[in-house]
C-alpha cells in the first residue's frame, strides 16, 4: 500500500487527495479556487484516487466493502476511508463517479495557450482494483449486468444490481499483471499498463460540469496511450488553466465497454508547462479538442456523442495535424491515414465517445 505522504515524491510539489483538495463526480470551472499554484515547467506528485469501492453502490465504506474480498482495514487507503466518510457532496445519480483533484493554477497559462501535461511517472498505490459494470451503462446497456436492478423513485443504490469484479495484482518476471478470477481455479491474466483517465483544464462557465463526458477541455479521455513518457496537450480556457486529475487506471482495453477499466489509485508524477498561444496554434489551431503524443506517436483526438461523427473528427484533426506540421497537402495527408494510420476507439461509455489516431513520427523523418 502506498498512503498518503510515505513512500518516494519525485514531484517539486504534492498534491494528496483530500477532501479539500477535490472535486466528486464534477470538473473544475471558473468558480472554483486552486488547491495549488505552480510554475510552468515545473513538476507535481498527486496521489489520485479510484472511486471504486467507495461509491453508494457499494456502500460508501471501503473498509467494510473491501472485507468481503478479505482485504484488511490497513489494506485499505487512508484517502479513500477519509472521502467515504466526509461530507463532499456526491449523488450516485447525477454525478459522475471520479474523484478529481485539482484545480491546480499553472502561472502565466491563459485563455489560447496550451498546457502541456508530460506524465513522468505513474506508480500502483494498490495491489487489487475493479472493473465494473452499472446497469444503463457500457456497450450493452439492457444486456449486462447479468443482475436484478431497482432504480425506481427512492430505490436504494445499493439495490441497483451494480457488478464489480475484484482484480488482484501479481508479479511475474518482473512484470505486473491484473488477475481476473472465473471458475473454479481459474484466472485471466493480463498486463498492466498504467494512466490517467481523466486530465484536463477548467472549464470556462459558472454551470456545473459533469466528470463523463470528455470535451475540448480534455477531461475524462480514457485513452489508454497516456501512461508514463506520454504527453497530453490542453486548449486552456481559463486564467492559470485549473488542471486537475483522477479516474487511475491500471489497465484498459480500447473501447472499455463493461463501463470501467482496471480502476485503481496511481501516485502521478506530472510535468504542466505552458505553450503560448502563437506555437500552440501550429501544434493544433483553433484547439477545438486535446492533442496526445508519446515517444513513436502523434495522436490527434476525435470527440463526439455519435461513435461515426467521433471518428470523423478524428480523421479531420488529423488532416489538419499533418497539414500544419508537416506541411502536408490535406489530400495527401487523407491518403497518408488511409495507408499507414490506425483509428483507435478511445471509449464507448462516456456519453461522449472518443477516437484517436496513432500517427508514427518514424513515417516522417526530418528534412535534410
Amino acid at each position: 500500500m502506498l498512503q498518503p505522504h510515505q513512500g518516494p515524491i519525485a514531484g517539486a510539489h504534492y498534491l494528496p487527495t483530500t477532501p479539500e483538495t477535490c472535486l466528486w463526480g464534477r470538473l473544475p470551472n471558473r468558480s472554483h479556487a486552486p488547491v495549488l499554484r505552480v510554475r510552468s515547467g515545473e513538476t507535481v506528485t498527486i496521489d489520485t484516487l479510484s472511486h471504486e469501492g467507495i461509491l453508494e453502490d457499494q456502500g460508501r465504506d471501503p473498509v467494510g466493502y473491501l472485507k468481503q474480498y478479505d482485504v484488511p482495514a490497513d489494506g485499505v487507503l487512508a484517502d479513500a476511508r477519509d472521502l467515504a466518510a466526509s461530507d463532499v457532496a456526491h449523488d450516485y445519480d447525477d454525478d459522475g463517479p471520479h474523484v478529481v483533484t485539482g484545480p491546480i493554477t499553472v502561472n502565466g497559462a491563459q485563455p489560447g495557450d496550451l498546457l502541456r501535461v508530460d506524465v513522468l511517472d505513474l506508480t500502483i498505490r494498490a495491489p487489487y482494483g475493479f472493473v465494473s459494470s452499472r446497469h444503463g451503462y457500457g456497450a450493452l446497456p439492457g444486456e449486462f449486468p447479468l443482475t436484478p436492478v431497482d432504480t425506481g423513485p427512492g430505490s436504494d443504490p445499493r439495490a441497483y444490481g451494480s457488478v464489480c469484479h475484484f482484480t488482484e495484482v501479481a508479479s511475474s518476471g518482473g512484470r505486473l499483471y491484473g488477475v481476473l478470477p472465473f471458475g473454479a481455479g481459474r484466472a485471466a491474466r493480463f498486463p498492466l499498463a498504467p494512466f490517467l483517465g481523466l486530465m484536463g483544464v477548467a472549464v470556462d462557465t459558472d454551470e456545473m460540469v459533469h466528470s463523463v463526458p470528455p470535451g475540448g477541455h480534455g477531461g475524462n479521455l480514457d485513452i489508454n496511450e497516456l501512461q508514463v513518457g506520454s504527453s497530453l496537450y490542453l486548449p486552456v480556457q481559463l486564467p492559470g488553466a485549473g488542471f486537475y486529475a483522477g479516474d487511475p487506471h491500471y489497465a484498459q482495453g480500447d473501447g472499455e465497454v463493461a463501463l470501467t477499466a482496471l480502476e485503481a489509485p496511481l501516485r502521478a508524477t506530472l510535468r504542466l508547462t505552458v505553450i503560448p498561444a502563437a506555437q500552440a496554434a501550429t501544434l493544433i489551431g483553433a484547439g477545438e479538442a486535446p492533442l496526445a503524443e508519446t515517444a513513436t506517436h502523434w495522436i490527434p483526438v476525435g470527440l463526439d456523442a455519435d461513435l461515426n461523427e467521433a471518428m470523423r473528427r478524428a480523421v479531420r484533426a488529423a488532416v489538419d495535424f499533418l497539414a500544419r506540421t508537416q506541411g502536408m497537402p490535406r489530400d495527401t495527408a487523407l491518403a497518408y491515414l488511409s495507408a499507414a494510420a490506425d483509428f483507435e476507439v478511445s471509449q464507448v461509455v462516456d456519453a461522449v465517445k472518443g477516437v484517436h489516431c496513432l500517427i508514427r513520427k518514424a513515417d516522417f523523418p526530418a528534412q535534410i
